[in-house]
């Protein structure tokens, strides 16, 4: 398994997977989870006891003799785990029909979420905005169109805030997705098939149909609907208006023999990014690393990156990723090859012209538009946002619900709507403090969230929102989560993870596990429920998702067939 790089730190966690970092922003670190058997993490306790001891917990609570338990049972016996000492925990379920508390653990106290921030954040998309809300992403022209098919004026993309400018969308509308999304992931295999270009590429013929043959302006991406800049905390993928291929440039590389250097693809393929290949093939023996070297901004806007370190011989193709430093060029510069494929001439603007966009916006009317695309609706993003665990996404859309609710591009109008939707759903806003849209600032009560996933069941946008999370053993990042259980298929619910570099101890801190979502039952019945796993120790990456991911999985499925 290759671990990807990002400027910052990002890591995959096929249980719970989606990641936010604390203790500073590394460059070239990162860190690489998988979906193995789980363990005991007591650091202090040597690897084999741990492992013996976690081993025989799983056996004693797994199977047949829990079928007579009671739900407090079950989870009392998972939270008194030596594993979890020092741990705290917050769980509660809840009757749907009946809005009776079934069980509860410190409910009204507060704990770091991770990504089941998410939960609300698309939920008050759905509801502020509609199920059926489509982004439209038009291009105008700023000027006539000339007998020989000059276009006397610039060309703009206006950037609407759609988060699925990929190559996700399929024939029937829907949005695709991996298990493992590419922001997290490092394998060829975390991409979508397609191309990363295709809605750009289908604006860029549409463009050629209307006659343009060239550009005698300047070809622009209008980003004025809300500030570009600020990096989401989960990956360090930049926020944008603008979203090509999730801001993310895959680049796939192959070893080779030993001694030579490895094989390089950038996808997408454009102006944008030039590739500078230091890395090498390795001995068959050696262990894997690719970094980002350098990353220089060239007087076009373009950037000039170099990959360093080594794969090993023999081994498959490994990727990692370069999240775009500014969106906006990359999608410029993307937009022009495109056009220029199309049979349309032109340039994309100098980076230092900054036109009056209030003055361009005067030709942004239906007379004028040249090209649009109109996205899936809003049910199929939130569905990338929660069965992958998409932080960019995520993050965009306090932005994207102040610009087009608030007509404000901050995140601060569009966190006053979410405020308000929360407020008129009779929610008790003193159990949930948010400061982003993914969960890298965060804290909830379970019993907060529990409130807004009933609430949700009387809504009509309820169906879509139930079908967008990921679901225990099946899908999503909850994949590989008790995939033998009795329960799964029967468990949707919101993942999350929190975890820091202990320099110590040398392992990690989970700050705060979390899963948030609904059961149904063995016996009909619909019950929604929170579970945060905060403050344990583990000895390595593995056991992040391993043993605590495990253990909030093993929770929400003891109350399948419980008693």
């Amino acid at each position: 398994m290759y671990s990807a790089l990002f400027l910052g730190r990002k890591c995959r966690d096929r249980a719970l997977g989606d990641f936010y970092p604390g203790g500073g922003t590394l460059l070239g670190q990162s860190l690489a989870f998988d979906g193995s058997n789980a363990i005991a993490s007591n650091p202090r306790m040597p690897m084999l006891a741990r492992r013996t001891l976690w081993s025989a917990a799983l056996l004693a609570t797994a199977g047949s003799p829990l079928q007579s338990q009671s739900l407090a049972s079950r989870i009392d016996a998972i939270l008194a785990r030596p594993a979890f000492h020092r741990t705290s925990f917050g769980v509660e379920f809840r009757d749907v029909a009946s809005g009776r508390a079934l069980y509860r653990h410190n409910a009204e106290l507060f704990f770091v979420p991770g990504s089941t921030t998410k939960v609300p954040t698309s939920a008050s998309a759905l509801q502020l905005l509609g199920a059926n809300y489509r982004f439209h992403t038009k291009v105008y022209r700023t000027g006539p169109i000339n007998a020989d098919g000059t276009l006397d004026g610039d060309l703009v993309l206006v950037a609407s805030g759609d988060p699925n400018l990929s190559g996700r969308i399929q024939p029937d509308g829907s949005l695709t997705f991996r298990d493992e999304d590419h922001s997290y992931g490092s394998s060829p295999g975390d991409r979508v098939a397609g191309d990363p270009l295709a809605v750009l590429r289908g604006l860029a013929r549409q463009v050629g149909s209307r006659g343009i043959k060239r550009v005698g302006g300047r070809i622009r991406v209008d980003i004025s609907l809300f500030p570009e800049g600020e990096r989401e905390l989960g990956t360090g993928v930049v926020i944008s208006p603008i979203v090509v291929n999730d801001n993310l440039v895959d680049v796939v590389v192959t070893p080779s023999a030993q001694g030579s250097a490895v094989k390089v693809a950038a996808l997408p393929a454009t102006s944008y990014v030039t590739l500078v290949n230091h890395a090498t093939t390795d001995a068959a023996t050696s262990k894997p690393s690719l970094r980002w070297g350098s990353d220089v901004a060239n007087s076009d806007g373009s950037r000039t990156i170099t990959l360093e370190g080594s794969l090993p011989e023999g081994k498959p193709a490994a990727m990692i990723t370069y999240p775009a430093a500014e969106p906006s060029r990359f999608a410029e510069l993307a937009f022009a090859d495109l056009l220029h494929e199309a049979g349309v001439v032109g340039a994309a603007a100098l980076r230092e012209d900054k036109p009056d966009w209030k003055a361009l916006a005067a030709s942004y009317d239906t007379d004028h538009m040249v090209a649009e695309h109109v996205s899936p609706p809003m049910t199929e993003a939130v569905k990338v946002i929660l069965k992958v665990s998409q932080n960019l996404h995520a993050s965009m859309m306090p932005y994207v619900l102040g610009a087009l609710l608030a007509k404000k591009g901050t995140a601060e109008a569009g966190f006053d709507l979410i405020q308000g939707w929360e407020k008129a759903a009779g929610l008790d806003l003193s159990g949930q403090s948010q400061g982003d849209g993914a969960g890298g600032m965060a804290h909830f009560a379970p019993e907060f969230m529990v409130q807004l996933l009933i609430y949700m069941t009387h809504q009509k946008e309820f169906q879509a929102f139930y079908d967008a999370l990921p679901v225990l053993g099946k899908d999503g990042t909850l994949v590989s989560i008790q995939t033998a259980s009795p329960a799964a298929g029967h468990v949707h619910a919101k993942t999350g993870t929190f975890a820091e570099d202990d320099k110590v101890g040398h392992g990690l801190l989970v700050n705060g596990k979390g899963l948030a979502g609904y059961v149904d039952t063995k016996d009909g019945r619909r019950l929604a429920f929170t579970v945060y796993i905060n403050n344990t120790h583990v000895a390595s990456n593995d056991e992040v998702s391993q043993l605590v991911g495990q253990a909030a999985g093993e929770i929400a499925a003891a109350a399948y067939d419980a008693r």
